[in-house]
């Protein structure tokens, strides 16, 4: 009895699995490069939206326009997004909540308090002062009141995590002695109202009155602070 059959079928069966693998990863690959174009176009229209937002307003943009700017169509947005709104949210988590992350994501408090929020609202006004993230905010402050729902997001998003993130810094100057103004902690909306002011003036005044939103915000600490001591 010859073993060469044996030996044949063997190789028979090790071209099978040779093919089987290959027409695997053949589909994973094709099922790879399809979820890379949809996270593409997922992206194009994202930011086709922000663009859209920012130069016609929430109300006035049109799914329609979104498209035409992303070179999608109309129908590829349903794939992605139900609605406007579910856009809007998207566009604010990706654009501005991981902003707001990183800023929230203070390092132990071995400075004063004073320098934390100091390096807290400087890099507010980096990230967002003259950028697209703050032509959104100013967005969701002009039209918010007609959009309920999308303010409420980003309360829930963005507005409430900066405001847990000042509260907690404003207790802990109280226990440090460094606040004296106790109810400070009621009201941690005054701390960061140069960081508003500067977004809404760069719309809406900077052309008439230059804000300089760095030194009104140390004007605001020394405030709360008192004047710091020069050396």
């Amino acid at each position: 009895m010859t073993k060469k059959p044996a030996r044949t079928a063997i190789a028979s069966v090790a071209r099978t699995g040779s093919h089987a693998h290959e027409a695997g990863a053949e589909a994973e690959a094709r099922v790879s490069n399809r979820a890379a174009r949809a996270a593409e176009r997922r992206a194009a229209i994202v930011e086709a939206a922000m663009e859209e937002f920012i130069a016609r307003g929430f109300a006035a943009t049109r799914l329609d326009d979104i498209a035409k700017r992303a070179g999608v169509a109309k129908g590829t947005i349903y794939l992605h997004f139900k609605d406007k709104e579910s856009m809007f949210e998207e566009l604010v988590r990706i654009v501005i909540v991981p902003v707001v992350t990183r800023l929230t994501a203070l390092p132990p408090p071995v400075g004063s308090v004073r320098d934390l929020i100091e390096a807290f609202a400087g890099n507010f006004l980096k990230e967002v002062i003259g950028t697209r993230r703050g032509d959104l905010v100013r967005l969701i402050v002009a039209e918010g009141p007609r959009f309920p729902s999308v303010a409420d997001f980003y309360y829930r998003e963005v507005v409430s995590r900066g405001i847990a993130a000042m509260r907690a810094l404003i207790e802990l100057g109280i226990a440090r002695g460094e606040i004296r103004e106790k109810d400070l902690a009621r009201y941690p909306q005054i701390l960061v109202a140069p960081a508003m002011i500067a977004v809404i003036w760069q719309s809406l005044f900077v052309r008439h009155a230059p804000l300089d939103a760095q030194d009104m915000l140390r004007v605001h600490l020394d405030l709360i602070f008192g004047e710091r001591r020069t050396t």
